[in-house]
Parts: C-alpha cells; structure tokens; sequence
C-alpha cells in the first residue's frame, strides 16, 4: 500500500468517527429533551394539585383575618346582649325577691318571683293583683302588696275588721288573719281616678294602704304584677291572683 492510500483511510477513518461522534451527541440530547419534557409535565401536573388544594391563591398561603375585626364582632355581640338585656327588663319583665312576712301565706320571705311589666301596658290593674310598686320614702326600696280597693272606690274597715268597699262586705279570702289596726281606713277613703288601696296578706304585719307613709298606689307608680315564683323550687309556680271585681 503507498502513501496515498494511507492518508485516504486515515482521512476516512476520521470522517466515519466524526460522524459517529455527532449521532452520538444528537441521540443524547435529543434523550435530554425528552427527560426535560418528562419533567416539564411532571411539575405542571404537581403545580395543577397545589393550585387544588390550595385554592386561595398561587403562593398557597391562605388569608388570615384580621384581629380587629375579630375584637370587633366580639364587642358588637356583647353590646348586642346587653340592648336586649335592657330591654327585657325594662319593659317585659325582671327577677325580684321577697324580704319579710308581711305576704304570708301567698309569699314568703327569699322567694324570688318574675315580675311582669307589660301586662300593664294593655289592662288595667285588677281587684287582688299582687303588684310591685316603690316606696316613696326610700331609694331602691319595692313593696309587693294586693290590690284591695280600686280607682273611684271607697274603703272603709271597722272595728271588727271587716272591709267594705262602696258600702258592701268585700269577700276576701287572703287575709290570713283577722284585721286588727284600720289605721287609716277606720274612716272611709275615696280613691282617686288614678289610685290604688293595697294591703298585704299577713294584715296585721304588713305595712301597706292603711299607713300614711305608704298611702294610696298611683297607676304611674305601678312598676308590675308578680307573676312567677322560681324559687325555692319545690314552690315553684304562678302567683296566685283573682279577677274578682
């Protein structure tokens, strides 16, 4: 073989590994392509389940709500409570307690009654309500006595403690006793148009109408009419009224 010939297979020899070398780089990134689309799809498909589970926004990071608005709805709820609070108790009814004997036997002392303030809103008082009014000589002091003699009525109670209204016996089955100090009413009283004669139900231990501390109710001064006793349980019920007239 001559030099020629040589030359022309080591040139050919290179041509082939040249070749050779530039398939092998091709397949290899043409492999490349494929992993990176492999791995292209993987993280759209990871990125499409974080945006599922994470609905909020693309970072994933939820909204948190503000304190203030929480402090907020807190101080809103608790003014909310105390409105209707008021309300009630201004004007459908409130808890009182009895102090003293002289509503014996109906009452006793420490029970705790429901008073109900709209009643009066609608009707007039009735003959033998027991109803809840203030002292007018005391601050924050509440009487609860019967309603004895209504408005335009005359009372009048004798010796013998008998009480007459307009001139005739009255029928009264609360007394638990016989009347012994008329005080006032051993002469006869006129009420007023607007004025109430109240006694309590232990007579001769009650200081009601027939004291001139206490006198004749006005309708205005009326703050109520018992209507539930809720404690002691075992005497739990409806006060016990009449609508005799």
């Amino acid at each position: 073989m001559d030099e020629t010939e040589i030359l022309d297979d080591v040139a050919e020899t290179k041509k082939l590994d040249t070749e050779e070398v530039k398939k092998y780089l091709e397949e290899q990134e043409k492999a490349g392509e494929d992993a990176g689309d492999g791995e292209s799809s993987s993280d759209r498909d990871a990125s499409s389940e974080n945006k599922e589970e994470n609905p909020e926004g693309k970072t994933g990071k939820r909204r948190l709500k503000p304190v203030w608005k929480d402090l907020l709805e807190m101080l809103l709820y608790f003014v909310g409570v105390l409105v209707v609070s008021i309300l009630i108790v201004t004007f459908v009814g409130q808890r009182t307690i009895v102090e003293g004997g002289s509503m014996n036997p109906t009452l006793e002392d420490r029970d705790n009654l429901i008073v109900d303030k709209i009643s009066y809103r609608f009707a007039d008082p009735k003959r033998f309500d027991v109803i809840v009014f203030p002292y007018q000589h005391a601050k924050k002091t509440y009487y609860i006595k019967r309603i004895i003699a209504l408005p335009g009525e005359d009372i009048f109670i004798n010796a013998e403690g008998t009480i007459f209204i307009n001139g005739k016996v009255l029928e009264d089955n609360y007394g638990n006793e016989v009347i012994l100090n008329p005080g006032r009413a051993e002469t006869t009283i006129t009420m007023g148009p607007d004025e109430y004669f109240v006694m309590g139900d232990n007579r001769n231990n009650s200081s009601d109408s027939r004291d001139s501390m206490v006198g004749n109710i006005k309708r205005k001064d009326i703050i109520g009419r018992a209507w539930l006793r809720i404690y002691p349980f075992d005497k739990f019920g409806l006060v016990k009224h009449a609508d005799k007239k």
